[in-house]
Parts: structure tokens; C-alpha cells; sequence
């Protein structure tokens, strides 16, 4: 049994149009930039956002079919879903918050409690049952709204955001615990996230949106390895470059020309990977690389032991240098510069 969402809604001035299936015990992180529709598809699979086309399905029961009228309210659906922000009910304990879902379900009082207080065991908050949202850390509300979400043994769990009210010092920590505790759930996993290392440690497969589309899915490393839009290439840092492909280079639609060792002819994608960038201030022309285009510094970024510099021009282009050689360079903000890369450091695949 599955998950199996076909959903057309337009919402504002977003028209989304997304189809997917989900396997039981599988985890799957939607990633997109803002207004894409992540958030919207989590709503209408949770039946807060009712669909205008298509149809849902949680292992085999209709949800949400407009063709045949069918909409089942979001208490009765088997889902259970993590808000961003936790939700929790700051006038309850974490033992109330817990049982709500629960108690909603009409399951009665001393029986919601005592399920409740199973979930709180399993995620470590024995200590913190009778304490308030108000006083846990974000770590604790996470687990806490992550028992809520599970206490009513939903067969579908929504994510959205689940690690993003966190600061960075706890971040690493509370996704290697929601990660434990995400294991022992067997049913279907949605995750919403713009956080690639949360879709790296959590999920089993990603899909990319944009615009209300799902424009690439796939594990994250088959994802990544091919990016195929300029959200997921700036995602995973990599320079994404579409273009036709003739006598051994790509030309963009701009008129750039990239040179490739090789590729076959036709419309295809080229990555060039921000360290593979050789940044220099004059044309390198004793240099081996067979490519070189001026631009200008646009963007300056100190990472660690790295500067990350956006230089724009004939071919914009991310490049990764040391600290030395940006100090030796002295560059600044707005000054011209040529960036150059060999052929042979570069990936090249169909489009």
C-alpha cells in the first residue's frame, strides 16, 4: 500500500500541478525555493488545502477526488503532521498536547493519556510530560510535537520544516535524534524542507520543485550529480550551464561557448564545479585551460578557509579560491577578472 497524490490547485497566483507516490517506510523530502508549492502539497495531502483536479490516495482509500465528489476531512484522513513551527498548545502540557490528536479521535480520556504517555517514553520526555511548550528547548518541543504527530498511528506523517526552528548549535544533534525515531515508523514520510543536509541525512529520495512543478526526482545523490535546474545547481553549489552542443563545445542561448573534452552533439547540461574555477585579474592565455570569460565580482563570501566570489559576464559563474589566493589577488567587490577552466574538468550530460 502507498501513497499516490496527483494534485492540481491553484492557490493565489500559484498554479500547482504535482504527481507522486510514496512507499511505506520511505521518506520523501520535497525541496524547492519559496512560493515553489512545497508547503501547499504537504496542506493538500493533510486535507487543510482541498485540491481542484486529481486525486489522493493513503493505501487505497480516496481522500481527495473532485471527479467523484470525495473529500475526507483532515481528522478523519491517517495522516499526522509536524508543523513548522510545532503548534504546540502553550496553555497544555506535553502530556495534554500529546493526547489531543487523541482525544480528537474520540479515543476517551484515560486511554488517550496512557497512549500519550507511551509516545512521551519513546522520545525521551518522561521527565517534561507535565511541563508547558514554554519551557522545553526547541530539541524537546520537536520531540514532542513529533509523539503528537505519531500518537494517533497515522499511516501518512507530514514534515514540514521540521528542523528549521532550531539554531545551529542544536541542529545537527535533534536530526540525528528525529532520524532514531523516524526509523521506527513504518508508514509513508513527506518531508518539506529547503535545507539540502536535511534531505541528505533524512529522506530516501527527493523531488524538486519549481513554480508548481516537479522538475527532478530521484535519491540525492543521483540529484545532485545531475542537477537540472539553477535552483538545484546553486543548492548543491555547482554552476549549471544549458546549452546546444557542436564540434566539442556548448554554446548558450547568451552566445557563451563552454569547450568540452567530449560530448555528443545536441541540447545538453554542462556542471562546472565552483573550485575547479581558476579566478585570475589579466587573461590567462599562457594557461592550459581552454576556457576563459571575463566578467566582474559581483559577490564576496568568506566560507572557512574559502572565498566564494559570484563573478557575472559573457558566462556568469560561482567560483571557490583559497584565502591566500584572494589575498594575494586583493580583490574587492566590482572588480574585473577573467575566470578560466580546463575542459576536462568538465561534467557534461543530456539535457
Amino acid at each position: 500500500m502507498t501513497l499516490a497524490a496527483a494534485i492540481t490547485c491553484e492557490v493565489g497566483s500559484l498554479q500547482l500541478a504535482v504527481e507522486f507516490a510514496v512507499q511505506p517506510g520511505e521518506l520523501l523530502a520535497i525541496l524547492g525555493p519559496n512560493g515553489a508549492g512545497k508547503t501547499t502539497v504537504l496542506r493538500a495531502l493533510a486535507g487543510l488545502q482541498p485540491i481542484d483536479e486529481g486525486r489522493i490516495t493513503i493505501d487505497g482509500t480516496v481522500v481527495d477526488d473532485p471527479a467523484t465528489d470525495t473529500f475526507v476531512e483532515p481528522a478523519r484522513r491517517a495522516t499526522g503532521m509536524m508543523f513548522q513551527q510545532y503548534a504546540l498548545f502553550p496553555h497544555l502540557s506535553v502530556l495534554e498536547n500529546v493526547a489531543f490528536g487523541l482525544r480528537a479521535h474520540r479515543v476517551p480520556k484515560g486511554e488517550a493519556r496512557r497512549r500519550a504517555h507511551e509516545w512521551i517514553e519513546r522520545v525521551g520526555l518522561t521527565d517534561h510530560a507535565q511541563h508547558r511548550p514554554g519551557e522545553l528547548s526547541g530539541g524537546q518541543a520537536q520531540r514532542a510535537a513529533l509523539a503528537r504527530a505519531l500518537a494517533t498511528d497515522p499511516r501518512l506523517l507530514l514534515l514540514d520544516e521540521p528542523l528549521s526552528a532550531l539554531d545551529a548549535g542544536t541542529r545537527d544533534a535533534v536530526r540525528r535524534d528525529l532520524r532514531h525515531h523516524l526509523a521506527s515508523f513504518d508508514g509513508m514520510r513527506v518531508m518539506v524542507t529547503h535545507d539540502p543536509i536535511d534531505a541528505f541525512a533524512l529522506a530516501d529520495r527527493v523531488a524538486i520543485i519549481e513554480a508548481g512543478r516537479i522538475v527532478q526526482t530521484g535519491t540525492f545523490e543521483e540529484v545532485t550529480a545531475h542537477p537540472r535546474s539553477r535552483y538545484v545547481a546553486d543548492l548543491v553549489g555547482a554552476n549549471l550551464v544549458h546549452g546546444v552542443v557542436a564540434a566539442g563545445a556548448l554554446t548558450t542561448a547568451t552566445g557563451a561557448k563552454v569547450v568540452l573534452a567530449d560530448a555528443p552533439p545536441g541540447p545538453s547540461f554542462a556542471v562546472i564545479r565552483p573550485h575547479s574555477i581558476v579566478v585570475v585579474r589579466e587573461s590567462p592565455f599562457a594557461s592550459s585551460a581552454r576556457n576563459v570569460w571575463p566578467g566582474t565580482i559581483t559577490e564576496l563570501d568568506r566560507l572557512g578557509d574559502r572565498v566564494r566570489l559570484r563573478v557575472d559576464g559573457v558566462l556568469p559563474l560561482t567560483a571557490e579560491i583559497t584565502v591566500a589566493a584572494f589575498e594575494a589577488l586583493a580583490l574587492q567587490r566590482g572588480d574585473s577578472v577573467h575566470t578560466s577552466v580546463k575542459a576536462t574538468d568538465i561534467e557534461v550530460y543530456p539535457a
